[in-house]
């Protein structure tokens, strides 16, 4: 299929992002065997979107390019990067500290395009979060392809989720390409 829809969860990626950066500079959790969730960060890392979607697109052409996040929508030097290399960018609000709606947003939106959609295309999907079976299984149903695209640190190669997709691509492959860091860290 030479088209494809990309959606990303913003918030999965940043964060997957910043692990890894933190594990490549050798900073490790005192607690090695914990949870996946306390894997420190590094807070200068940032994602470079032009080559993060041309890597997601892999050559297709792009039917849409969704990104959702959360924090302060009228923040837009946050998010206007990312609309000027094709994204369209939904923000939802994040009350007391908490995220909510983005990985709900994000099926309805695929859910949305995939089911009025005339053609058949491959649904790229940069996350690496289990609430997106539902939507691949819609993907499905209308004979769609589906890839994932995530940071090792965010999903199980042998889990559902990847279990579910026809195709796994790790965001580690082009780390350095989607990278860039705003200060000197640690």
């Amino acid at each position: 299929m030479d088209r494809c829809v990309i959606l990303v969860d913003n918030s999965n990626v940043f964060i997957g992002g910043r692990k890894l950066a933190a594990r490549r500079k050798g900073v490790h959790s005192d607690n090695d065997g914990g949870h996946a969730d306390d894997a420190p960060v590094d807070p200068s890392w940032r994602l470079d979107y032009d080559p993060l979607l041309e890597f997601l697109a892999d050559g297709r052409t792009i039917h849409s390019a969704v990104m959702v996040g959360s924090g302060d929508p009228e923040k837009d030097y946050i998010w206007d990067p990312a609309r000027e290399v094709g994204f369209e960018v939904i923000v939802h609000d994040r009350p007391h500290g908490g995220e909510k709606a983005v990985d709900t947003e994000l099926v309805a939106q695929g859910t949305e395009i995939i089911a009025t959609s005339e053609r058949r295309m491959v649904l790229v999907l940069a996350s690496g979060d289990l609430d997106f079976i539902p939507l691949v299984n819609v993907a499905r149903r209308h004979e769609w392809e589906v890839e994932l695209c995530a940071f090792t640190t965010d999903f199980n190669p042998e889990g559902e989720l990847a279990k579910t997709v026809d195709r796994v691509r790790p965001l580690d492959a082009v780390f350095d390409r989607i990278s860039r860091y705003q200060f000197d860290w640690p």
